[in-house]
């Protein structure tokens, strides 16, 4: 009994031998590393940390693809870079790439700084392009082609309008969840253009082309068949650039996304704001289908959108929702898309490392975000960094 009494003692005075100041002990118990937000980095240590990613990621990627495929790196980065710009009339459909996403991303920004989910970007855009279609082939012919152009952009932007605030009427007075209300108009948008397109064309065609659709062709400007598309979206670029940064709804807009409360506090109708915005990026999206079926391809059929409302988010997202650097981000992305697609073409490659390689890139590219909001400190005073000596204390 009494060993048993000793041991017990033993234990407890153990376990409250700390040391007065609590130094070594703390040293034992506090991690290697800890994460702090950093403060705003100056725009060209910002700038260092993104470059570095990239050459980062083009490096493992060429180290990847060495391994996988047994081509020179050389040769696949060469090949992308053709695929996007390889001769005038790749670059200028790359361009016009850029612009129908950027377009979307616009669209979608102002809604998503308001902390709006805005993820119905691809009905909304859809919807424009069938409110372009449906005018072109039941109005065309019967007013002169400036009137149907006039009357095409008109329902296009009405449509997106409807199809954006009929969301944020139901958010801003019912609360309902504003993500899933504007995906499943996605799947509304799907069906009506499918609608569209069995009265359109009695054969049964996925899609409702130029031989249909033969009225209401946007003339091009200058003679470039893309170049309204850009100069279209590159004002809009400026202009959204303006509203968000320099105008009191922009400001507004903030003001709900951080906090409706503080919003109502300060005077600020927030259930106006939710469906003002709502309707501007209706208003946006529509437009892009307007320049979709009215300007570019003069046909429709379901998946003409392509998923860029989705892809939008992501380009919206990586700019911190800036419209400048959004500019960068959606060539990225579509440079990556349309030179993934000529390398697998150029090399003889599966289409799906080009997938591959694409992930690997903006893999980096999307962690190296990290490094610039958050810094990782080491702990000197961790048991690791301990002299041998005084780790043998500690033991």
């Amino acid at each position: 009994m009494s060993e048993n009494i000793d041991r017990v003692n033993e234990t407890e005075a153990a376990v409250q031998d700390v040391k007065p100041d609590g130094h070594k002990d703390q040293k034992k118990r506090e991690p290697l590393f800890h994460i702090t937000k950093r403060g705003q980095l100056p725009l060209i240590q910002a700038i260092g940390i993104r470059a570095a990613a990239i050459v980062l990621a083009l490096i493992v990627g060429g180290i990847v693809s060495v391994f996988v495929t047994g081509k020179n790196p050389i040769d696949i980065y060469a090949s992308i870079f053709d695929g996007a710009f390889g001769n005038g009339d790749r670059a200028w459909v790359t361009l016009q790439e850029i612009a129908v996403l950027l377009g979307i991303s616009l669209a979608v920004t102002p809604a998503f700084r308001m902390r709006f989910w805005n993820t119905g970007a691809e009905g909304q855009v859809l919807i424009g392009c069938l409110a372009t279609a449906a005018c072109m082939f039941w109005i065309g012919g019967s007013v002169p082609e400036w009137l149907l152009i006039v009357i095409m952009l008109g329902a296009s932007i009405i449509a997106g309008i409807l199809w954006g605030v009929l969301p944020a009427v139901f958010k801003a007075f019912w609360g309902t969840n504003e993500t899933l209300f504007t995906l499943m108009m996605n799947y509304v948008a799907i069906q009506l253009v499918e609608s569209f397109l069995k009265i359109a064309d009695k054969s049964g065609s996925n899609t409702v082309g130029p031989t249909i659709l033969v009225h209401g062709w946007v003339p091009n400007l200058f003679g470039v068949q893309y170049l309204l598309n850009i100069v279209i979206v590159a004002a809009l670029c400026v202009l959204m650039y303006i509203y968000l940064k320099k105008t009191k709804q922009g400001y507004e807009i903030s003001v709900v996304g951080e906090s409706e409360n503080t919003a109502r506090y300060v005077g600020i109708n927030v259930k106006k704001v939710i469906i003002r915005t709502m309707a501007i990026s209706g208003a946006i999206c529509g437009l892009i289908g307007f320049l979709l079926v009215g300007a570019t391809s003069h046909s429709i059929d379901a998946d003409l959108v392509g998923g860029r409302g989705f892809t939008a988010i992501m380009v919206s997202w990586l700019a911190k929702f800036n419209p400048v650097i959004m500019v960068l981000t959606s060539f990225l992305l579509v440079f990556l898309d349309l030179g993934a697609g000529e390398m697998s073409s150029a090399l003889g490659l599966n289409k799906s490392y080009g997938e591959i390689l694409t992930g690997i890139i903006l893999f980096f590219i999307i962690g190296c975000e990290f490094f610039v909001q958050y810094k990782i400190n080491v702990n000197k005073n961790h048991k690791f960094f301990v002299k041998k000596g005084e780790k043998e204390v500690l033991e």
